[in-house]
């Protein structure tokens, strides 16, 4: 049974924070295997590397996507970080600054629609940010000495990589669960699907 504070945008329930605890936990293993790929394209021309960026975006998205409530991007990607650094990554506590930096980024964007608007184009959106920030962050501390025109595609390649599998593949993910019925103690999944 839904009551008024249930859906109330801001309030958080306990089985939010559990829910975005274990998605979030779950994402981190994940990126253990994604860190093994990232590692395994060494061999790319740099910026394109970026390409398979996106994954590591994911939690900003999915999680606020299934919760709808404000903090989820930052809550969902710091702690998916952290598990990333407990299941061993190799960029250690490093690793934190980034959780924090994409989170705020997709937080930003779920904060500019008044955390009301959760379609397509709000999760790509915030995928994108979440995308943009994680750039910065590369071309700070590990790319510094590349040229312009690579800083640029490779943020381009970044944004669109974090735009698409993390925006839409969220946003696609989170409809497929909903109509499961999975997601029916979240409003994504006490939402009608649009036809």
């Amino acid at each position: 049974m839904t009551t008024a504070t249930d859906t109330l945008p801001g309030r958080w329930r306990t089985v939010d924070i559990v829910t975005a605890a274990v998605l979030a936990v779950a994402f981190g293993a994940v990126f253990q295997a994604w860190n093994v790929l990232w590692e395994a394209t060494t061999w790319v021309l740099p910026p394109f590397r970026g390409i398979v960026y996106g994954t590591w975006m994911l939690p900003a998205v999915l999680v606020p996507l299934v919760l709808r409530r404000p903090g989820a991007a930052l809550l969902a990607e710091t702690v998916a970080a952290s598990a990333e650094i407990l299941f061993g990554a190799p960029w250690g506590l490093w690793l934190l600054v980034y959780g924090l930096a994409q989170g705020a980024a997709a937080e930003l964007v779920f904060a500019f629609g008044l955390y009301r608007r959760w379609g397509l184009i709000a999760a790509m959106a915030a995928g994108g940010a979440a995308g943009v920030a994680g750039a910065l962050l590369d071309l700070l501390a590990y790319y510094p000495t590349w040229g312009t025109d690579w800083m640029v595609l490779y943020t381009a390649l970044v944004t669109a990589s974090s735009a698409l599998i993390a925006g839409l593949g969220g946003w696609l993910l989170v409809r497929a669960l909903a109509r499961t019925g999975v997601l029916d103690a979240f409003p994504a999944g006490r939402e009608q699907p649009e036809v």
